[in-house]
């Protein structure tokens, strides 16, 4: 047997880190954040254990912790006061995530994202205004066109409130170059874009409905989403945002579709970012409590892995934990 050829000579302490390939800090983190305006104190959410809705007059408290942790960056998700058919709170000048984005802009140091969809917002949980004949056709779901209008006017109003970047994540058809001539023509040129370009009808997003009260109340988003089984059809919808105008290309869910982040980063000279999304988090820490895993080590193990896939930035719910073992 030759044995010339030792791997194991870099996997002594002292080396081992030196040769490691990929690599994982604070900075590649995007920490989510829920904003509540019916909330006059922090509600815990019991399917996502470490974090809560907090009221909007306790949304910069939420932030500075966030970056204390060496997490420089925050993505807002809201729930707002009150809903209607065509999620209108979406773009009030006086809605949850303005007057957050508003408060955080202006008192801390926080590179902020907004979320730009319309289910928090609408009182039946879809992405957008709805097709002629639902809900009484299940088989009906959101107008595409229409909708547009709407989001377009949503990232521009959170781009008005002070939004580093919006982030839409409706997966409407040319929701992307609606957005980009929306914020264009209002002056907004230099805000980008960080679509969520391969978004995946997946059964991990639970906890997050909850958490964002956004749960659709008759049918599935199937009709707008991606099919689980597909993988060519997301490089068509990332290269169409791209035409579109966008900045940052999102994968989510996470840890189900590494593949497909890697095709992304190989295929787009473009950042790629991955939702490590809830459930991925939830499953996580209900193992845990029953002692079958440990947590901080899956967690790491979790977030290396997708940027060894390929993501240059992440956004996750362990981020402050994580951030805190870096």
């Amino acid at each position: 047997m030759d044995l010339t050829r030792r791997p194991r000579r870099l996997r002594q302490d002292g080396i081992r880190d030196l040769v490691r390939e990929t690599g994982l800090s604070a900075t590649d983190l995007v920490a989510p954040v829920f904003v509540d305006a019916t909330a006059e104190e922090r509600v815990e959410i019991p399917s996502m254990p470490g974090h809560e809705r907090v009221p909007v007059d306790g949304i910069v408290d939420r932030v500075e912790a966030v970056l204390e942790t060496g997490v420089e960056s925050v993505i807002l998700f809201g729930v707002p006061k009150a809903k209607d058919e065509d999620g209108s709170r979406a773009w009030a000048e006086d809605g949850v995530i303005q007057e957050a984005t508003r408060r955080v802009s202006r008192q801390t140091d926080a590179y902020l994202i907004t979320d730009v969809c319309l289910c928090e917002y609408t009182d039946h949980g879809h992405c957008g205004v709805l097709e002629p004949g639902a809900p009484e056709d299940v088989t009906l779901t959101v107008d595409n066109d229409p909708t547009l209008d709407q989001i377009a006017r949503t990232a521009v109003s959170h781009a008005e409130a002070g939004a580093d970047m919006v982030a839409p994540s409706g997966m409407m058809d040319g929701m992307v170059g609606a957005i980009r001539g929306a914020l264009d023509e209002a002056g907004f040129e230099q805000t980008p874009i960080m679509s969520y370009a391969a978004k995946y009808e997946s059964a991990f997003y639970g906890p997050f409905r909850d958490a964002a009260d956004g749960a659709p109340s008759f049918g599935d988003r199937r009709h707008y989403q991606m099919d689980p089984g597909n993988g060519e059809e997301a490089l068509r919808e990332v290269a169409l945002d791209v035409e579109q105008g966008a900045d940052v290309l999102m994968v989510k869910p996470a840890l189900p579709y590494l593949d497909v982040v890697r095709e992304v980063n190989q295929n787009f000279d473009y950042p790629v970012a991955a939702y490590n999304v809830s459930g991925e988090y939830a499953m996580l820490h209900a193992a845990a409590e029953n002692g079958w895993l440990d947590l901080e080590a899956t967690a790491m193990e979790s977030l290396v892995s997708i940027k060894r896939a390929g993501a240059d930035l992440i956004l996750t719910y362990f981020a402050e934990t994580v951030a805190e073992q870096l």
